[in-house]
């Protein structure tokens, strides 16, 4: 059963309240489900769905500015629940939150989502402020 893959109405009109004028940095993690659920019935793995979800979407997140960041796969959760395990890590970056909004509301953006819908088993986006600081732990 999916946890979380689409963000809940409240947490979105939260977002959408938050400064849109400056950078974010949205980080990922995904698990994917082993077989894709899509309404059409086509076959795929949840993560051949995913990366045809980044296909389609590529165009608009970059026309939008956003640059993946940093991304890796997770090998061990050193600090968290145990048997919480994700396939995909990334941070993404745009612009502007604006950018950001802009992209998941442009139509072909929307028609794309359809694929990570059908592949993401459980996720979590998080928007994070980007901060200046030296290479300490503190901010």
């Amino acid at each position: 059963m999916s946890e979380y893959v689409d963000p809940g109405h409240d947490q979105f009109e939260a977002f959408k309240r938050l400064p849109r004028d400056t950078p974010v940095m949205m980080l990922n993690l995904l698990r994917f489900r082993a077989e894709a659920l899509y309404d059409d019935g086509r076959v795929a793995t949840g993560a051949e769905a995913y990366a045809a979800y980044g296909r389609e979407s590529a165009p608009v997140f970059r026309r939008v500015g956003g640059k993946i960041v940093w991304r890796g796969i997770p090998e061990l959760m050193l600090i968290g629940p145990a048997g919480k395990e994700w396939d995909l890590a990334f941070v993404a970056r745009y612009p502007s939150a604006g950018a950001f909004l802009e992209m998941v509301t442009d139509p072909d953006y929307r028609n794309a989502v359809k694929h990570r819908q059908a592949g993401v088993l459980d996720s979590r986006l998080v928007r994070m402020a980007e901060v200046d600081g030296d290479d300490s732990f503190a901010i």
